[in-house]
């Protein structure tokens, strides 16, 4: 036995949502640099004609960290960190913790299991959700981890992240804080299904089959099925959605128009710039999330019971 026991009493949604955006929080701590260095690739070669002089050229996960440590500080792999913080806070709260909630309102009753079908919408549900709260703080995000920040402080675009909020939304208008909702939307939507689904099902055939207790293992090779399907379908409208919130007022009409430039300047293959740190990413974040996620929930509904005994 690994870790906590299973609670007798099955966690409520307020457990799953504050469980949820802690351990992704957590999660982020720990793959915050691998992100970092996905939107430096996924970046790389737009605006070759203006930029690419100036921007150093990034190759591979590994190189990618250590040429921004080498030529923008130690620090530089966690631009952002703070932006990120808060979009999982939000963000995993609602796509995560709401999951089961809103798989159950669609699962029709007297159904002794919930439909492919029923989880695919829950995912849909939940992942927009997210989307349309949590959106300004992933614009602030990506603005900070694909700038190169000058080496004077006081040429800085953005003193802080409450700063970066402030001047995007007094530059662009309040529309620039949810700039590339609709990728976004389309590629959480998709990364939502992917990764809770995938997670869903294969836990449930493993605790069916008997092949696993509902413990660490079982946890840790669910969640790693659950990133590799999510970094497979949901790369090319990451890269998009990276580049479309990262782009300044004008240089693409629409997401759309992003698509097209791309597959017409630099090929088919730019959809899946940066997929070897997005797939370090993503795998090791849903399986850092989903094991403590699963232990919070656990530990959360211990301390609640146990209120609840010294309270009769």
């Amino acid at each position: 036995m690994v870790g906590l026991k299973p609670s007798e009493v099955p966690p409520t949604t307020a457990v799953k949502f504050l469980g949820a955006g802690t351990a992704a929080c957590f999660a982020d701590l720990l793959t915050f640099p691998l992100d970092t260095a996905k939107v430096r690739l996924q970046i790389q070669g737009e605006n070759q004609t203006t930029q690419a002089a100036q921007r150093p050229q990034y190759r591979g996960v590994l190189g990618t960290i250590l040429t921004m440590v080498r030529t923008e500080g130690p620090r530089s792999p966690y631009n952002g960190l703070v932006a990120g913080l808060q979009r999982q806070m939000s963000f995993a709260s609602i796509r995560i913790g709401l999951y089961d909630s809103v798989k159950q309102f669609y699962t029709p009753k007297g159904a002794d299991h919930s439909s492919i079908t029923t989880r695919i919408l829950a995912g849909c549900t939940t992942g927009a959700m997210a989307v349309s709260c949590a959106q300004p703080t992933d614009v602030v995000k990506v603005r900070f981890q694909a700038s190169i920040p000058p080496r004077a402080r006081s040429n800085r675009k953005y003193s802080g992240t409450m700063d970066a909020y402030r001047t995007i939304a007094r530059e662009e208008g309040v529309r620039g804080l949810w700039k590339g909702t609709l990728p976004n939307i389309t590629r959480n939507a998709i990364v939502n299904c992917a990764e809770m689904v995938t997670y869903d099902i294969i836990k449930e055939k493993l605790l069916d089959y008997h092949l696993l207790t509902d413990n660490f293992p079982c946890h840790f090779i669910s969640a790693f099925g659950a990133g590799f399907c999510a970094t497979v379908v949901a790369s090319p409208v990451d890269v998009v959605k990276t580049r479309y919130m990262n782009s300044p007022p004008g240089q693409y009409h629409s997401p759309l128009d992003c698509m097209l430039k791309m597959v017409a300047h630099e090929g088919p293959t730019a959809f899946y710039k940066g997929f070897t740190p997005s797939f370090l990413r993503l795998g090791t974040w849903n399986v850092v999330m989903f094991v403590t996620y699963e232990q919070l929930k656990r530990a959360f509904m211990k301390v609640q019971m146990l209120r609840n005994l010294h309270s009769e």
